[in-house]
């Protein structure tokens, strides 16, 4: 792993000044369910205590990170395409079936001897387009999903997004996500990934100083984390580890901990009371949870890096 380069642009951002010391911090796990959202944003509310700061949910297929903010509803919400799909032009089309024997996906249909695009099978890759003797297709954009954008209480943006029922493109929708919460004045982005190694979680850790990378003690949360860890490696992006409900499976937990060595950042209690807080929308950060010291505790160790 090349650190020494990652290092290098976080001292070359303090010498360009406050202007440029801009810092992007994800938190990603690989597996869903571990305390992703609960982190990120309580990172976002200790942060901003004295910097300024951007919270942004890159999970858009199920955007959470506003719950454990407290949020219910959005200042604004906008449209955006970031994929097309096909359409045919049946007074050109010629129902010479090219189209259809070319799309590896089957979202062409002959109904009643016309062919039609199914648009939950269609990725827009254009395939027909290209075959089609009689210029009868084209790629037309849709309406894939939405931005929303909400002035939290605690003094920051919540930057989140929304992939449409049957759509697609969930990777291209965090990456203009991305570009307007980087849009904004900030110091700091907080980036809660999606679950998973697909589109949206490398979109989401390509390009960022740091990755706190959070799992619980199971095989499938270590193996997981295993698996986001390569990721983060192909970018070359700083990281460090955190074992959330650390204490339902001590055996486990130890072994992360020392296969983590100095990545690890800390680990958080499970405590009913983090349940509580998610179902009043209260910050775990403002429960009387014994968690609260161990995140600090977290957030203090993320500080030094």
């Amino acid at each position: 792993m090349k650190r020494p380069l990652a290092k290098a642009t976080l001292l070359i951002k303090k010498e360009l000044g406050a202007g440029f010391d801009m810092v992007k911090i994800v938190v990603a796990s690989g597996k869903g369910g571990v305390g992703k959202s609960m982190l990120a944003a309580s990172l976002a509310i200790l942060f901003s205590k004295d910097k300024k700061v951007v919270a942004c949910d890159c999970d858009v297929d199920a955007p959470n990170m506003g719950l454990w903010l407290g949020v219910e509803s959005h200042d604004k919400s906008e449209k955006i395409s970031t994929s097309k799909k096909a359409e045919i032009d049946q007074t050109k089309c010629t129902h010479c079936g090219k189209c259809r024997e070319i799309c590896r996906f089957s979202a062409i249909e002959l109904k009643e001897s016309e062919f039609e695009v199914n648009p939950f099978l269609c990725e827009g890759c254009g395939a027909c387009e290209i075959v089609c003797p009689v210029d009868a297709i084209e790629l037309k954009e849709v309406k894939n999903g939405e931005l929303r954008f909400k002035q939290t209480q605690y003094g920051f943006t919540l930057v989140s997004g929304q992939l449409y029922p049957g759509e697609a493109g969930s990777g291209k929708i965090v990456e203009e996500l991305r570009k307007r919460a980087e849009s904004l004045d900030h110091d700091y982005i907080i980036m809660d990934a999606a679950a998973g190694i697909g589109c949206p979680v490398i979109a989401s850790v390509r390009g960022t100083d740091f990755a706190v990378l959070i799992t619980e003690p199971t095989p499938s949360g270590f193996s997981d984390l295993k698996r986001i860890l390569e990721i983060v490696n192909h970018f070359n992006v700083p990281y460090g580890i955190v074992i959330n409900k650390w204490d339902i499976y001590k055996q486990t937990s130890d072994e992360i901990e020392r296969w983590a060595g100095n990545k690890f950042l800390g680990k958080i209690s499970y405590d009913k009371k983090v349940i509580d807080s998610i179902v009043n929308l209260q910050p775990v950060l403002f429960s009387e949870s014994k968690t609260v010291d161990e995140i600090k505790d977290i957030f203090q160790r993320l500080m030094k890096h």
